[in-house]
């Protein structure tokens, strides 16, 4: 009898090597040691979309725990996740079934097709409340492929609540992942723009968004309301009563909630009205969805004011391509995309959350940056602590999955749901509480193992970082010194057997749950075990007497779906009348593949099934009991969730400077870069772009930009912003030198292709871009602005543009402002912190035809361009007739003429400018200085010289008037 590991892997499928003895022996002694007998099997997986691992179900683990608005319960659970919100190996969309009412929150107008604006109601909300809203079936996400998997799914639920009267555009938010055990609170108070609000829902990228059915009642919708559902069209929105929006109530949740390792939350958010509000009413929300509730104390709760971030709005992120490629939001050329070598979901996230809020506090920045640096120099820490991090599995969310429990379920509830759940099923005969009962088993025990395998991994990573040097690396090793993790891994590893591990492969993954928990710990266990070996066994010599009976090449296949099944690769013309014989069933066919099945096989796979069900029942009681004994010690995970995001992203910051030469970045009160270069061009083009200088100091804190198109103006600005997110962040920068200011805000408005065109929306657009960078600049603002006013005539353009600058102006913030209006080249005459730059561009006359060419050296030098006329050099090389292009110049250089006479500064001007300047290289000097006595004698020699030189002479005064 051939051997069945003999045959090839099923097309499509990856490999499943279950030695018949590997692992866990093969001995007929019965129940002694771990002597059981396991599959004698080698099987080609078929992959399938499903994961063996099933969702939890609402049924209660057991046991009457308080009432459900205490938000309390006796042992850590596992929540039914919600269809629609992405899965992953902790969950199977297949096994949703239960949730089919309790996602039934729509009224009846919702029934409109996935893209129809609806009326979202629960049982929470009022019945006069009228909003737009989707359905939840169409999900959301504005991060694209991109931007990690990780993020392909939200999971996110916030509410929002604005107070009233004299306390309105105080706005208060409380958000939690539904893949993560932590609420997020925040309270600011917002302009009439709502920016804030807009920006952090924007980084949050909710799923669904809360709000109080008085925000938008008909006829007295608030601004706020019709704002959100402005800018997030595909998020479901959902009213609730404001009676739900209780900041008692809010705070008794958060002391009930809260683990005591963020106990000091209390202290925070006591006065903080608005954002318990919000918590209240978002934690009895998703206890309604989710029919579960997180256990007492098991919640990470954290504030997060709007003062301890700098602030990215989204047109902003959006224009420096910070997380989604404006032209294929599939394609990975962002600055995420640059800096994202990380191995971990947790890692991913923190790197996208901290480029869209860079930290603003230089001590965070520079402990990052330290670590940083220990792995650049220390390839052992790198390599040992990157191979140690990349079998990390999603933490966050296995937490998450620990600490909710299904709510007890009424009788009347749970037969709503067997109904809805057996309509879904097509009015198939399964028993629905089985169903229940089985995905419920079959996710605690899959969590348990994954639990295991992650603390599995915290000796190893101890270990490599026991020789760390770093205040931060430290800080993280002797977090993990915390004697939890090892008395959590111990009470594991006493009831389940010590090569269970997650494994790739649905078989695998089934194999490694039915023999999880140790021998002789339930005798009935190890027999239904010693049953389900046996069925499998007499599967696999059933098929291969089918393929001696039939001589044809059969492989025993299995995929999560159909369970085991025959699988073979035959050409057509080898089979009897070229089709298989009669004796099997649901045959189908992929080019020369064949998959089926018989009767027998069918039944066989309902006997696996049955021994399954009582082999996961046990397993299930013991895995509850010994979760209800760890329970008390799992919030350490908390602590090592945040260590390994913090530590992945802080590999892949190195994994990228290896990958170029970028520098660590020093922060003063100065915006120095020297040679810096574009991080996402260099990484599109593979070679390193064109490098140039950067100098803003408070005494010249606004530099006006000049060149012709395709010079190099907007990318050179955009390059300046990402070299600031760049650093703050902790990430080393593309320049041979940098010195940063840190930035509180970062705005950007950058010139589009569609810019050019001179109409009504475009110009719009502009001012409500301007007027958003106006209202909300300070003086730790990083702006950069190019080509306003392009959208509406030259006089126009102008004059917004000069007013815009002349406000701007007295600000202290950096300020980079491109444009293709030389006119505004000439403020530097009334204003001595500016600058004036531009892009050089050479000329070229080719040999044919003796026409001219601009051959464009990206080059950035001081002064205004000389490039004045970019229209009449276009016109030039048009057909139109020499004397019209003779009568432009002459009409253009009149008109120039004026308006350089009008403009040119006297001499008193120039000197005053001169003295300005001295001065603010004095201040700069005296701050930032690190030049020995000599050095230093010869630069302040250097900068008199320059002054005396700035200066008009003496008799210049009266010559020239």
């Amino acid at each position: 009898m051939p051997a069945l590991g003999e045959a090839a892997m099923a097309e499509g499928g990856g490999a499943a090597a279950l030695a018949s003895s590997a692992g866990r022996g093969c001995s007929s002694s019965g129940l002694s040691g771990r002597a059981e007998r396991t599959p004698r099997y080698t099987l080609g997986l078929l992959q399938t979309p499903r994961s063996t691992g099933g969702s939890t179900g609402g049924s209660s683990s057991g046991g009457a725990g308080p009432s459900s608005s205490s938000g309390g319960g006796l042992a850590a659970g596992a929540r039914p996740p919600v269809p629609g919100r992405g899965e992953s190996y902790f969950g199977d969309k297949s096994s949703c079934v239960e949730n089919t009412s309790t996602l039934n929150l729509t009224s009846s107008s919702s029934v409109r097709g996935l893209n129809s604006a609806c009326v979202r109601k629960t049982p929470l909300s009022s019945s006069k409340s009228v909003c737009r809203s989707r359905t939840p079936l169409t999900g959301y996400s504005v991060t694209s492929s991109s931007a990690t998997s990780a993020h392909a799914a939200a999971s996110v639920i916030t509410a929002v609540v604005e107070g009233r009267g004299l306390a309105r555009g105080e706005v208060g938010m409380a958000s939690i992942d539904l893949k993560n055990p932590e609420m997020l609170l925040s309270q600011f108070a917002d302009n009439t723009t709502y920016a804030k609000v807009i920006t952090k829902l924007k980084i949050l990228t909710p799923l669904e968004i809360i709000m109080s059915n008085t925000a938008c009642d008909i006829g007295n919708t608030t601004k706020l309301f019709s704002l959100i559902t402005e800018h997030f069209k595909n998020v479901t929105f959902t009213t609730v009563q404001r009676k739900y929006f209780n900041e008692t109530k809010g705070l008794e949740y958060i002391e009930q909630l809260c683990a005591s390792e963020f106990s000091t939350i209390f202290m925070e958010v006591q006065s903080k009205y608005y954002c318990l509000a919000a918590a209240a009413a978002l934690l009895k929300y998703v206890e309604f969805i989710q029919n579960s509730v997180y256990a007492p104390k098991s919640l990470k709760v954290r504030f997060q004011g709007s003062e301890k971030t700098a602030m990215i709005d989204s047109a902003s992120a959006q224009n420096l391509e910070l997380v989604i490629n404006n032209r294929d939001s599939r394609n990975s050329h962002t600055l995420f995309g640059v800096l994202n070598y990380t191995k971990t979901p947790g890692g991913s996230r923190r790197l996208r959350s901290n480029i869209l809020e860079p930290p603003v506090d230089a001590e965070t920045i520079n402990m990052r940056l330290d670590c940083v640096q220990e792995l650049l120099q220390d390839e052992e820490l790198f390599f040992g602590l990157q191979a140690v991090i990349s079998k990390f599995l999603d933490t966050e969310q296995l937490l998450s999955v620990l600490v909710q429990i299904p709510k007890q379920d009424t009788k009347a509830t749970l037969y709503r749901r067997q109904d809805k759940a057996r309509e879904a099923l097509c009015h198939k005969s399964k028993d629905f509480t089985w169903v229940i009962q089985v995905k419920t088993a079959e996710s605690k025990i899959t969590n348990l193992i994954y639990l295991k395998h992650t603390l599995e991994l915290v000796e190893p990573l101890k270990a490599a970082l026991r020789s760390c040097n770093t205040s931060l690396l430290k800080a993280y090793y002797h977090s993990l010194e915390d004697t939890r993790f090892g008395i959590i891994l111990e009470k594991i590893t006493a009831v389940i057997n010590d090569d269970t591990r997650y494994t790739k492969g649905c078989l695998n993954m089934r194999t490694q749950k039915c023999y999880a928990v140790k021998p002789n710990i339930n005798e009935f266990l190890d027999i239904a075990r010693r049953t389900y070996t046996e069925i499998v066994d007499d599967i696999a010599g059933m098929i291969t007497q089918l393929a001696e009976k039939y001589n044809l090449p059969m492989k025993t296949s299995f995929s999560s779906a159909r369970g085991f099944f025959i699988q073979m690769t035959v050409d057509c013309s080898a089979l009897p009348n070229g089709q298989l014989p009669s004796e099997f069933t649901k045959i189908t066919k992929m080019k020369n593949t064949y998959s089926f099945t018989s009767a027998d096989l069918i039944k066989m796979n309902e006997r696996c099934q049955e021994s399954l069900r009582e082999i996961y029942h046990m397993t299930y009681l013991i895995v509850c009991k010994l979760l209800n004994e760890i329970y008390e010690h799992i919030h350490c995970l908390y602590k090592l969730s945040d260590i390994v995001s913090m530590l992945d992203m802080l590999l892949s910051f190195a994994h990228a400077c290896t990958l170029s030469d970028y520098v660590r970045p020093e922060f003063t009160d100065t915006l120095a870069i020297k040679q810096g270069w574009h991080p996402i061009l260099e990484k599109i083009a593979m070679e390193k772009p064109v490098s140039n200088n950067t100098y803003l100091t408070e005494g010249n804190n606004f530099a006006i930009i000049t060149g012709p198109n395709m010079s190099g103006k907007s990318t050179y600005l955009k390059q300046i912003a990402l070299c600031q997110i760049m650093a703050q962040i902790g990430s080393y920068v593309p320049a041979e030198y940098c010195s940063f200011r840190i930035a509180e805000q970062i705005f950007t408005r950058i010139g589009m292709d569609d810019d050019i065109e001179t109409n009504s929306s475009t110009f719009m657009k502009e001012m409500k871009e301007i007027t958003y960078i106006v209202q909300n600049a300070n003086d730790k603002s990083l702006i950069i602005i190019d080509e306003l006013g392009r959208g509406t005539s030259a006089e126009e353009g102008i004059g917004i543009c000069y007013a815009a600058c002349e406000y701007l102006l007295n600000l202290k913030a950096f300020t980079l402002f491109a444009t293709h209006f030389l006119e505004l080249c000439h403020i530097d005459a009334f204003y001595p912190n500016v600058e004036n730059y531009h892009f050089e561009v050479q000329h070229l006359r080719s040999n044919a035809g003796n026409k001219e060419k601009i051959a464009y050296t990206y080059t950035l030098s001081k002064g205004c361009t000389e490039e004045k006329n970019y229209g009449l050099k276009a016109a030039e090389v048009s057909s139109l007739p020499s004397s019209v292009i003779l009568d432009a110049k002459e009409i253009t250089n009149h008109i120039a003429k004026q308006i350089l006479h009008r403009q040119t500064g006297t001499p008193e001007m120039m000197k005053q400018r001169a003295v300005y300047q001295l001065a603010m290289r004095l201040v700069q000097t005296a701050r930032n200085s690190r030049l020995d006595p000599d050095s230093l004698r010869i630069y302040l020699k250097g900068l008199k010289k320059k002054y005396e030189a700035s200066c008009p002479a003496p008799g210049q005064n009266d010559e020239q008037q």
